[in-house]
């Protein structure tokens, strides 16, 4: 008779255990919590380390998560914002939303970087990707405007790569930007909301080139033993992009947040980065870049917006490319 009292009071301490386990909830895009991507090695690298729960939540590509916090504001249930760019940082900033980090540790970025709400974890050159039999492959956006090259973009205002294109038109042109757009139009196939639909339309041939990373060539390198992509080098340079993560000032869980973004500059995150979200690591492993690494293009001039410059350059750069792709 007193077995199921017995398991009664198992079944509820076990209960007020997982009730008790504190949760983290972070908002990232899409292909970071991919099975490929890197949230599934973060995910249980920090929860050996938390005694927590963490979850990521994905809402499209990276320029959407601004978006759905502009949105949900301070009812979001979200703890941390992994995913952001210093395109969109301005903007997040003005929000509101976000509290300091207070992380401080060193960092191998190719920019100086002072900002105490965003926390770079990432960071990479803008490149247009193109399969190395591709004759005369553009070597500048005048070229590539002056080619029959078929290429696939993606929207600014739902991707990061996509809203990274404008700036690095607008950082390498300036007025002439409008002119290189209308140039481009009649090479665009199509736009897509974010990185992982564009690149897989480029796999399946509907485009020769697609707006990715230099980076990229090194996935099919590394994971499939396959050489045959490589990245466009660009005389008028590359754009950077630098990814970053940030709290949000609403968290009920501020410690926690804490240790989740100091944790994201750790060894066990920064080196799977690489070869899980193909990027450079914001902080050098100890073992370094994975081989294959130096076979990329390495551009040799580096574009970059201020975060305040960008968001004032956004509208008319959006207004620009708009412009171009109606005609």
């Amino acid at each position: 008779m007193r077995l199921p009292i017995v398991v009664s009071c198992v079944a509820l301490a076990a209960g007020m255990a997982a009730a008790e386990t504190p949760v983290l909830t972070v908002l990232t895009y899409d292909s970071f919590t991919s099975e490929w991507g890197p949230g599934p090695a973060v995910e249980k690298a920090f929860e050996e380390t938390c005694a927590c729960d963490l979850r990521f939540v994905a809402a499209g590509d990276g320029a959407a998560l601004l978006a759905r916090l502009q949105l949900e504001g301070a009812r979001s249930e979200a703890d941390v914002v992994l995913g952001l760019d210093t395109n969109l940082t301005a903007a997040a900033a003005g929000t509101g939303l976000f509290a300091p980090h207070g992380v401080s540790a060193p960092l191998d970025l190719p920019v100086a970087w002072e900002d105490p709400l965003f926390l770079p974890f990432d960071w990479g050159w803008f490149a247009f990707v193109h399969d190395r039999k591709m004759a005369d492959a553009p070597a500048s956006f005048e070229e590539l405007a002056a080619s029959d090259a078929r290429i696939v973009i993606q929207d600014p205002r739902s991707s990061t790569p996509g809203l990274g294109l404008l700036m690095w038109v607008k950082a390498a042109y300036g007025d002439r930007a409008p002119e290189i757009w209308q140039g481009l139009a009649d090479n665009i196939v199509t736009v897509t909301p974010g990185w992982s639909e564009a690149y897989g339309l480029f796999m399946e041939g509907e485009a020769d080139m697609v707006l990715s990373y230099t980076t990229s060539p090194a996935y099919h390198l590394i994971a499939e033993e396959d050489d045959t992509k490589t990245a466009a080098a660009f005389r008028e340079g590359h754009y950077l992009q630098v990814e970053v993560a940030g709290k949000l000032a609403a968290t009920d869980q501020p410690e926690l947040a804490d240790r989740f973004l100091a944790f994201l500059l750790e060894e066990p995150v920064q080196s799977v980065l690489p070869t899980t979200n193909w990027m450079y690591p914001a902080k050098l492993p100890a073992a370094g870049l994975p081989e294959g690494f130096e076979t990329l293009v390495q551009p040799e001039t580096s574009l970059l917006l201020p975060a305040d410059e960008a968001l004032s350059l956004r509208p008319e750069a959006l207004a620009e490319w708009q412009d171009a792709l109606a005609r």
